[in-house]
């Protein structure tokens, strides 16, 4: 074999194995994104079912508080009143978050490019940060829609202090969460305790799968 046909048969097989790799590179992305997709997919559900239930919830409260702003305001219980028109607000913004978000779930494409896919889950993990900061800062009206001023008048003095150190608590907790729920402590036991579940595990799996196949695109 002379010089000449050695530099064929080496070319060829360069040539075949650049075919291999090209071929085993787009049937890897075509596979991450089908498995994308099939992650994403799963989170359906669990967020139309957490829409309906907030939207019949936020309804009724809605219904009922602006009657009593409108009919019974002076007879009202002002700690109920107030207490459950701050749950509802919070929950209605939630409730727009979570649209946003299965309007961005129904937009994940199969056959679009990896980055625009990215992007699309970096706005669902940014929106799932905040709908859950959201929600948290709930935590400190659940300790006083059931007070009343009668209660704060001749109450015990004990279940007073009690009331206070939970609703103080509570409000702490709120913003201590409103202020760390950030994808930087995704790592901490706390927040994995937080999100560990259908509108959470998908994503990560889905980002974390994306992460490896531009990974391996670029050779590392």
């Amino acid at each position: 074999m002379n010089e000449s046909e050695l530099k064929n048969l080496w070319q060829t097989s360069n040539d075949k194995f650049e075919l291999s790799f090209a071929e085993n590179r787009i049937l890897t992305n075509e596979l991450s994104n089908m498995k994308v997709y099939h992650f994403i997919s799963s989170m359906k559900p669990i967020k139309i079912f957490t829409l309906l239930a907030g939207i019949i919830w936020v309804s009724l409260g809605a219904i009922i508080i602006s009657n009593i702003f409108l009919h019974a305001y002076s007879e009202a219980n002002k700690f109920f009143l107030y207490s459950a028109a701050i749950q509802i607000l919070l929950t209605a913004i939630a409730l727009i978050i979570y649209i946003f978000q299965l309007i961005t779930i129904y937009r994940v494409d199969i056959t679009e490019p990896v980055l625009r896919t990215q992007e699309k889950l970096a706005a669902l993990k940014t929106s799932t940060l905040i709908s859950a900061r959201i929600l948290f800062l709930q935590l400190p009206v659940w300790t006083t829609f059931y007070l009343n001023e009668n209660m704060l008048e001749n109450g015990s003095p004990v279940l007073l202090i009690i009331q206070g150190i939970v609703t103080l608590s509570f409000t702490i907790a709120a913003v201590w969460l409103f202020l760390n729920i950030r994808f930087e402590n995704r790592d901490k036991k706390w927040f994995r305790l937080i999100f560990n579940g259908k509108e959470w595990t998908p994503l990560m799996r889905s980002m974390e799968l994306l992460k490896l196949t531009e990974d391996y695109k670029l050779g590392k």
